[in-house]
């Protein structure tokens, strides 16, 4: 009850001299800056929950933002494994056998344009016609060997261009690899599309006479290797093979050195390092650099297409392969050799940069980085 007794201060000012005023007006002492102010509290309160709660929010915010630009996504995996040889193959396999299947229409009036030009007069025209006399099939003639031959030669091409890239490399050692890279991108390229053909050829036989012969003289893909075989031997699937090597080889060797050479140039353009981009950024360079590769590609190998399209539709059995270039080279001229390069430029463009997005980007949903853009070795 210690309400009911006087404090200290009252008392002090009861009995203490009435002149004295300083005695009676004693401030009340004031906190020092180490005493808690309690009026505060609920201030201090509400400034700590905002302040936690913005710091949580800002740590979800850049969780997710990581996620969606792949900052924080999988960790990157170690290269030149098996895992990662499996990788490239099987992107390879989606990337080729994908987008060729998917231009179709292009390629069959561009093989067909160059058998006989006059057959059309552009495009539309041409697919317009097709489409009223074969209908919709008849646009697509020819899209079930492209699927298996350009599969097998994307899981070819790609697969075996990492492995040889990663041998030349080797033996080179990193400093020479480096200083000689645009040597080591097109030894490599050539060493995978030689192989590569192999696995195309039959397969590619077969689509040049489904869609160079009206009407198509097979039902299919394998209902055509039957027949070729059955009539000229299994060097009848190969008989376009020289004029393959001589299309695909410097078109593949273009493609990836120039490829790799376009993509180094963009991220040397732009601010910061490739790994500072994600997944959207990377995506998009993949493309824009396939895409002017793809134009590369497609004048350094036509006049090799225009010849692989002749002769897999007019070479005689038993005629020598010198012969029957000599004299498609003939009938057609120089000129000749440049048939359809329009078309095959938009067609190999738009083909050449999809091939590396989905193939880039299947790397990198494996947990491997792009190709392309790799920073020099450090020196010693």
């Amino acid at each position: 009850m210690s309400f009911l007794f006087p404090n200290q201060h009252v008392l002090h000012q009861s009995f203490s001299s009435p002149l004295n005023q300083k005695a009676r007006t004693v401030p009340s002492p004031k906190a020092t800056p180490y005493q808690a102010r309690p009026e505060l509290f609920a201030a201090y309160s509400v400034v700590d929950d905002a302040k936690n709660k913005a710091q949580k929010l800002s740590a979800e915010a850049q969780k997710e933002f990581d996620k969606a630009s792949g900052a924080g996504g999988k960790k990157q995996l170690e290269l030149y494994t098996p895992t990662f040889y499996a990788a490239a193959t099987f992107g390879g396999l989606l990337a080729c056998g994908l987008t060729h299947t998917a231009v179709t229409p292009l390629d069959l009036v561009k093989c067909r344009r160059q058998v006989d030009a006059k057959l059309y007069k552009g495009n539309f025209q041409a697919w317009g016609l097709i489409f009223r006399q074969e209908g919709v099939r008849g646009i697509f003639t020819g899209w079930s060997p492209t699927l298996f031959g350009y599969s097998a030669q994307g899981a070819f091409k790609y697969g075996w261009y990492e492995y040889f890239k990663k041998k030349y490399s080797d033996l080179a050692g990193p400093e020479n690899a480096y200083k000689y890279k645009t040597v080591l991108y097109l030894t490599a390229s050539a060493s995978a599309e030689f192989l590569a053909d192999l696995a195309l050829c039959p397969f590619e036989a077969v689509k040049v006479r489904m869609q160079t012969t009206i009407p198509p003289p097979y039902k299919g893909t394998f209902d055509g290797i039957s027949k070729i075989t059955a009539a000229e031997g299994v060097g009848g699937l190969y008989k376009g093979l020289y004029p393959l090597w001589g299309r695909q080889i410097p078109y593949t060797m273009m493609k990836f050195a120039s490829f790799e050479t376009i993509v180094e140039k963009i991220y040397d353009s732009l601010p910061g390092q490739k790994s500072d981009y994600g997944k959207g950024a990377q995506t998009a360079v993949s493309f824009s650099g396939g895409y002017l590769a793809g134009i590369l590609c497609a004048i350094v190998s036509h006049p090799a297409d225009v010849l692989v399209s002749k002769l897999n539709a007019n070479r005689a059995a038993g005629e020598a392969f010198g012969a029957a270039v000599a004299r498609n080279y003939r009938d057609i001229g120089f000129m000749g050799l440049w048939n359809g390069l329009p078309v095959r430029i938009v067609m190999i463009g738009t083909l050449t940069g999809l091939q590396w997005m989905i193939y880039d980007y299947f790397k990198m949903f494996m947990g491997f980085p792009t190709t392309g853009g790799a920073a020099p070795p450090e020196k010693k």
